[in-house]
């Protein structure tokens, strides 16, 4: 099976959760580090949609200046332009398999599409 992990190797939560896909022989692994490489738009939106969450849910709130932007009562497509142009509000970790998708908080969670 094949897995793409949105990480940020500063956060202990997306370590925890590349360590667990990484103890798996049956995953093979891709890591992204979101804030070196965002991804589109379009991506993430597809992300949110598989993960069954909103662009709102899935906005890093904490040591970000989201709340004061506006961006929790924003419409979808603000949200996702302002992760895109600056993916620190994007929570993290996002995996995706091709079982679906999962913001990983807690990292348990991916277990649910492995």
């Amino acid at each position: 099976m094949k897995a793409t992990i949105w990480h940020n190797p500063k956060c202990g939560t997306s370590r925890k959760t590349l360590a667990i896909l990484e103890n798996l022989s049956k995953v093979d692994v891709t890591v992204v580090e979101y804030l070196k490489d965002p991804p589109t738009k379009d991506k993430l939106a597809q992300l949110y949609r598989d993960a069954g969450i909103s662009p709102a849910q899935g906005l890093r709130m904490r040591g970000t200046d989201a709340a004061e932007r506006g961006l929790p009562d924003a419409d979808d497509d603000t949200i996702l332009d302002a992760m895109v142009a600056d993916p620190i509000l994007i929570e993290r970790p996002l995996v995706e398999t091709d079982k679906g998708a999962r913001l990983c908080r807690p990292q348990d969670t991916v277990l649910e599409i492995l």
